[in-house]
Formats: C-alpha cells, structure tokens, sequence
C-alpha cells in the first residue's frame, strides 16, 4: 500500500473529509488533494502531524507496508495456555533467567547504536533550534539548505541582462547602478531575463518559461491560431536556473523567487498561474503541448513580488484614448511603451537598434526609425499585446486566466507620487515626480469614467505613480489580500506569514521608476531589494 492511499484510506475511516482534515492538519485542501492523489509527497512534520491525527505511527505512513503493525490480538485469535509440568517449569524459568543475563552483557555494536541514537536525539533537540524545525534538520544533514534565486522581470518597455541596450543603461537600477551585479556581490543569484517589451502577458510567460528551462519558446497552439501568429519562437540552449522544479539535498524542490515591476507583475503571475493549473485550451488541442501548458508545477515557485503593477490595468489608457481621439492619436500602445521607456531612464525607445522579441510576428531587431512601424504592426493585428492588457478591460479578462496558487507568497508594492489636490481637487503630482510623468500623473489624478466594459473608474483610481493608480498596484480586485501597517520587508515576525494571500505593504513615496533605482540613491535602492530578499529568504519553508 502506498503512503498515498494510506492517506486516503486514513482519512476515509476517520469520518474526515480533505477540507476537515487539512483544517486539523494546518494546510490547504490542495495540498490534501495532491497527497491522495500521489503527485506530491508531505513534508516529514506534515507525516508527524498526520500520525498524531490519526494514531499511527510515522513508520506505518512512510513505509510500503500493508498493514498497521499491532501489539494486541482479539480474543477470537487468543490461544489458550497449556500449562507445563513443574520439572519443564523451572527449566524453562533456568533458561529464561540465562538469557537475560546474557542480553545485559551489551555488545559493542549495541553501545555504538546507542551513541548513534543519543546523537540523533541530541541533534533533533538542539539543531531545529538554530534552523527552524524537523526539515531544516534533515536538510542541513543532507547538504544543507538549498538557495532559491530571484528572477527580476521587467515591465512594458523595458529589458533584461541579455539586451544590448543594457550594456548602456540598465533597467534593473536605472541611475543608481547595476542593481543585478550589485545583488549578486551580496552573494545572492539572480536572473534579469528579457522578455517581448510590447508583447501580451501569456506571450512574455511563455518566453520567461524558455529561458528559465532552456528550451524553445512555444506560445501553443490554441493560442497561436487565435492570434494568427507563429507557435514558436527564439530557442534557448542554456536554463537560466539550473535543475529547477527538480528535488535536491534532502528532497528540497528548487524553486525560484520571482520579482515584476509594471507589467512584469502579470507576467510572473501568469506564469505562476499555468504551472500550477495548465491551459485546458491547449491541452484540449491535443498532441504534444509545452509542459508550461500540462499544470501541475505551481511548487516550482516559492514566491511572487510585485512592484507597481497594474493589476487591474492603468486608466492611463483610458486618459490616452480620450486624449488620443482629440488629438488623432491612433496607437495608445506606441505613446505607453515612450513613456516606460523613459521611466526606465533611457530618452528613446530605440537608441540604435532595439530588439522587440516578436518573432511570433516576425519583428525581431528593429533600427530606431522602424519602432513605430513595429508596434503598430503588431497592436493591430489584434488584442494579443501588452497594450490592451494594461487596459482596465483587458487587465479584466486576463485575471480571468490568472488564478493564485496556494503554495506561493505573494508580496506588492504600489508607489504615490501625487498629493490631494487643493483647488481643483482629485490628485496633483509632487513637485519630486520625474518631470516626463507629471503631465500623465495629474491626468491620471482627475480622470474619471467608465471603460467599455462597464468597469467605472472613479476618485479611488485617482491616486497613482505617474503610469498606475495604486489601488491597482495593491492586488487583482477578486484576490484576498491583506493590507499591512508596517512595511513587511522591516517585520521579523514571518511565522506568520501565510502562502496564497497578497500581503500589501504601506504606500511607498515615489513614481513609477523609484523603485528600480531611477533618480534614487543607490544606498537606497540597494537597501530595498536586500530588505525584500533577507525577508522572502526568512520564509517558511
């Protein structure tokens, strides 16, 4: 019998059903779920609840045994004592008292069991005091405790570690310096892969899940043939993390942190969201499908930081749009990629050539004259771009597609660089925004109105960072959430930091791009991603 269906039948004759006794056990009815099913395995002090639970012993669930062994026999099996004749008793009670002065007689390999075992009881004592518990104990007598690195995704616009255009600038750090090399002198590994700048959420996961694995990109083919483009993309030989999702020292899962800023929010959500569940479109397909799309992966992940992510969309599209009919502006995309290119730090979106990764349309390195022409191309060629994602409509039906996995964190940071405005009311920026997102932050602060869809943007959206109202930088509107006092990178009380709930810190002072070091002090910027990893690196495990 196997440790899965000795769960299930343990359960079963408990009464309990899987939402009872994951209450009992601390855990999420998933989690159960996948138990019983045998796709994953508990950890050893879930194994020690469930023998508490249920009265059993550890050894019984971890081994392939068939039965629970018993010390007792029911009477119907009970044998009735002969009783020997005197002569055979006091023989019997002579080689009885023989044998156990020869079991006082201690062998050397018995003293060298009990060394062993006084040890073992001594290291389960004192270690889990020092490293946390029974796993970080069998963890660190199997090689220790293994890292997880962060991967750093950028937003609309920007670009990675792999892009020539950050040899000049870099995204990650802006002005205050190369925040990637700076992280990783602080001995931590970390990965800033570049993804589809303009492309859609599904289309940029589907690239970070190649890089990540080392394989080639494949945006599948339900999706593909609805948005009339190619399936496949660049190939990538090399896996940015080495033997991820795989089981290591102890059995530990290599799991990665992943960090969004802007519209990178929605792409490691997304991403996320398909390990954990899959694509039932592309697996209804049939044939060979990406292990992206099959699901079942959601513990590759061990948390998600977003930072001024819109994600609920931005009004600032609904501002451009309004704008745009005024003034003839027709592709609200092109002028949101020139403003996140410059909240990024860099005066033109394609100082020289700029690599916009949509193979799947075939635009690859475009020269600076061509920029437009290339998003154009694209954002009319149908809704499957990161501009009508960022839309509030759009934002909508994407978070749809995206559900929260219970075994991640999920952490955000929305930032304000406007203040209560006191003549016209609404929200004026302050006078320390970056001068190219005042105009757009005080637009942002006294619109008002309802999307096509019926979503109504009202006072509540006013207050933003110059490209995203902050009460969408919080969370998505149907997730639970929980907003916090203090800011959790400065908390050292983790423990009771739950996986499958966002944990809102206070509203930071700054626009769009004090986060990722533009017009920031570089001890400050630095201060910031050293707080944010010592917390998620404190987490349970």
């Amino acid at each position: 019998m196997t440790v899965a269906e000795k769960i299930l039948n343990l359960r079963k004759n408990s009464g309990l059903s899987q939402e009872a006794f994951a209450q009992k056990l601390g855990v999420s009815r998933q989690s159960v779920s996948k138990w019983e099913s045998g796709s994953a395995v508990p950890d050893i002090d879930k194994i020690v609840g469930m023998s508490e639970i249920f009265g059993v012993s550890t050894d019984y669930l971890l081994k392939d045994d068939e039965a629970q062994p018993s010390c007792s026999s029911s009477d119907d099996t009970a044998e009735i004592p002969v009783i020997a004749p005197a002569n055979e008793i006091a023989e019997q009670n002579q080689t009885s008292t023989e044998r156990k002065r020869e079991r006082k007689k201690p062998s050397v390999k018995a003293v060298v069991a009990c060394v062993l075992a006084l040890c073992i009881i001594v290291t389960a004592i004192g270690v889990p005091v020092h490293f946390g518990g029974i796993k970080e104990t069998w963890w660190a007598i199997n090689g220790g405790k293994i890292d997880y690195p962060y991967v750093l995704v950028h937003g609309l616009g920007g670009w990675g570690e792999g892009s020539g255009i950050n040899g000049a600038v870099q995204y990650w750090g802006a002005t205050s310096g190369n925040l990637v090399t700076y992280l990783e002198s602080e001995g931590y590994e970390v990965h800033a892969p570049s993804v589809g700048p303009v492309s859609s959420a599904w289309d940029r996961a589907c690239e970070l899940y190649a890089q990540l694995t080392g394989t080639t990109v494949d945006y599948g083919e339900a999706h593909s043939k609805e948005h009339n483009h190619a399936r496949y993309g660049r190939t990538y030989t090399q896996p940015l993390v080495e033997n991820w999702g795989e089981k290591l020292n102890g059995g530990q899962r290599q799991k990665i942190n992943l960090i969004g800023h802007s519209f990178g929010g929605a792409t490691v959500r997304l991403l996320t969201s398909l390990l954990e569940y899959g694509s039932e479109a592309e697996q209804a397909v049939g044939g060979e499908i990406s292990p992206l799309f099959e699901g079942g992966k959601g513990d590759w992940v061990n948390s998600i930081t977003t930072l001024c992510a819109p994600h609920n969309g931005s009004s600032l599209i609904n501002v451009m749009e309004s704008i745009g009919s005024v003034a003839g502006v027709e592709n609200t995309t092109d002028m949101i990629a020139k403003l996140c290119f410059i909240a990024a730090g860099v005066a033109e979106p394609a100082d020289g050539v700029y690599d916009f990764m949509l193979d799947q349309f075939g635009i690859g390195k475009v020269e600076g004259d061509l920029v437009d022409e290339a998003i154009e191309k694209v954002t009319k060629a149908g809704n499957d771009h990161a501009g009508y994602d960022l839309s509030p409509d759009g934002a909508a039906e994407l978070n749809k597609t995206i559900k929260v996995v219970e075994d991640v964190y999920y952490f955000s940071y929305a930032y304000s660089t406007t203040q209560a405005g006191t003549i016209l009311g609404g929200q004026v920026p302050k006078l320390s925004t970056l001068i190219v997102l005042q105009p757009t932050a005080l637009a942002m602060g006294s619109y008002k109105g309802t999307t096509k869809g019926g979503i109504v943007i009202d006072e509540s959206w006013q207050e933003n960072d110059g490209l995203v109202s902050v009460i969408s930088a919080k969370k998505p509107t149907n997730d639970e959430g929980i907003e916090l006092e203090y800011d959790v990178t400065k908390t050292e009380d983790v423990k009771d930091i739950e996986r499958g709930v966002w944990y809102i810190s206070p509203t930071k002072d700054g626009d769009h791009g004090t986060v990722i070091g533009l017009g920031g002090t570089t001890e400050k910027t630095n201060a910031f991603y050293i707080d944010l990893f010592t917390l998620v690196d404190s987490l349970k495990r």
